[in-house]
């Protein structure tokens, strides 16, 4: 790694929470990405040592980055950083696992429980049609209780999913790439039995080429009819043509999806006219106590790695080698 520099200058690619970026701000100078294009942060990135990443860093970011030697994700997802070109350039990349769990289970259950009991939808109709006929609506809604939960990726996140479903009286189901590792009730399935089985599914697993397209026309067909979908991962995982085509033809019970394929959502996309579909601008793992959390965490790390000190959640520690 690079030689440390008394006053070593950070980039931030959005800022972060505020009373962590004061502490960042009085131990290093901050430079704060002013838009989220390639471009920007690649003139941006030439004058820093660090940079804590909260959107897309292009492919090529570490090609003239010559000051720069650590690297820190403000979240748990590292598909936003070329991880392999930052350590073939020695550069450390770090995330901070666990850091949202709480806040993107909560997120899941509170899909669940809307999608179920449609509480928008009722107060909706209460509020144009009256009493009488918003009422009967709530005969066909159904309970979260004694239905079946499948979570497609049981890591941290998926973990406390299942732990809060399984209080809910769900019986869960879990697909993972080590089902030795999956926590105690939850009962290891296979995709096809997961898919067909479920009342509600859960995505919950990373991007990669094993899971990109994971939920196609073929997965949707073997599920249920009023089943729910919810997709807290990355929006590839999810053919979107595929689930907008079922939701328009009545073949799934409803979706959440916190993420897409393109960020942001311009509102002219055609999940926008769905029914039963519900949409939120990546932000499942936001909430006050949760960004404290995280830009704590990151500016810890990012203050550690400027020392050249070599934190745990270094994701290639290998570049300490000399």
């Amino acid at each position: 790694m690079k030689h440390n520099n008394p006053r070593a200058r950070v980039l931030l690619t959005s800022p972060i929470h505020p009373d962590m970026q004061a502490l960042l701000a009085s131990q290093c100078d901050i430079v704060i990405a002013p838009d989220t294009q390639a471009s920007t942060y690649k003139r941006l990135i030439r004058d820093v040592h660090g940079v804590i990443v909260r959107n897309q860093l292009p492919p090529d970011i570490f090609e003239d980055a010559p000051l720069t030697r650590a690297v820190v994700r403000h979240g748990v997802g590292l598909d936003m950083i070329p991880v392999p070109a930052a350590t073939e350039k020695k550069i450390a990349v770090a995330n901070l696992p666990g850091c949202n769990s709480q806040a993107v289970a909560e997120y899941c259950i509170a899909g669940m429980l809307a999608l179920r009991r449609n509480l928008a939808g009722m107060d909706a109709s209460l509020r144009k049609d009256g009493w009488s006929k918003a009422r009967p609506a709530a005969d066909h809604y159904l309970e979260l209780g004694a239905s079946t939960l499948g979570i497609v990726g049981v890591g941290s996140i998926g973990s406390l999913i299942a732990s809060m479903a399984q209080g809910l009286g769900m019986k869960v189901l879990g697909l993972t790439r080590r089902p030795e590792t999956l926590p105690k009730g939850v009962i290891a399935a296979d995709k096809e039995l997961l898919f067909a089985q479920s009342d509600a599914v859960v995505l919950a697993c990373p991007l990669t080429d094993q899971t990109r397209n994971l939920v196609d026309h073929s997965t949707i067909a073997t599920m249920k009819k009023r089943a729910i979908l919810i997709n807290v991962s990355r929006g590839p995982v999810v053919d979107t043509d595929a689930l907008v085509i079922a939701l328009r033809e009545g073949r799934l019970g409803g979706a959440l999806l916190d993420v897409f394929d393109k960020q942001p959502l311009t509102g002219t996309e055609q999940i926008f006219d769905c029914l039963n579909l519900m949409l939120t601008p990546h932000c499942a793992g936001i909430t006050e106590s949760s960004s404290f959390v995280t830009s704590e965490g990151a500016v810890q790390t990012m203050l550690a790695l400027l020392k050249n000190e070599r934190p745990k959640n270094v994701v290639n520690p290998e570049v300490f080698k000399d």
